[in-house]
């Protein structure tokens, strides 16, 4: 039996003296756009560890999680993309293979209008809103086709 089942795609919004990482993507889909660090998980490890792999791999850093943010589900495409909230365990960060450059970013200097993919820009939305708020709730949703 072959199965063919949807992809996991987990990353992390993590922050540093409340500004947030952002990757630009050096590899397609959407090159040169902005977003967080994320990417496919791989056998053998646990969606956290996912999460911190992708981090360290695209932009140099070592984060501690927090806990599971946001799951948004992309039917269409075989996704879920799971994202999870973070901090940075220093300052220090550079960009990986993927990643043209990497820069921690208060709200106001997110490049809302090139952000790479929806999900992240829905996670990012999602986030800000709980931050200001004090409180942050998990958030589940799908996003459909254009």
């Amino acid at each position: 039996i072959h199965y063919e089942n949807p992809r996991l795609v987990v990353g992390c919004v993590a922050e540093w003296e409340d500004r947030i990482l952002l990757c630009r993507r050096a590899i397609e889909p959407q090159y040169g756009f902005w977003t967080l660090p994320a990417g496919f998980m791989e056998n053998g490890e646990t969606t956290a560890q996912a999460a911190i792999r992708e981090t360290s791999e695209e932009a140099g850093a070592k984060i501690i999680i927090d806990g599971p943010f946001a799951m948004i589900s992309i039917a269409h495409i075989n996704q879920v993309h799971l994202f999870y909230r973070g901090r940075l365990a220093s300052p220090d960060y550079s960009a990986g293979e993927e990643s043209l450059e990497v820069n921690l970013l208060r709200p106001d200097e997110i490049p809302w209008s090139d952000l790479a993919f929806r999900s992240v820009t829905l996670c990012l939305e999602r986030y800000l809103v709980d931050r200001s708020a004090g409180k942050y709730s998990f958030h589940e949703s799908k996003i459909d086709p254009l």
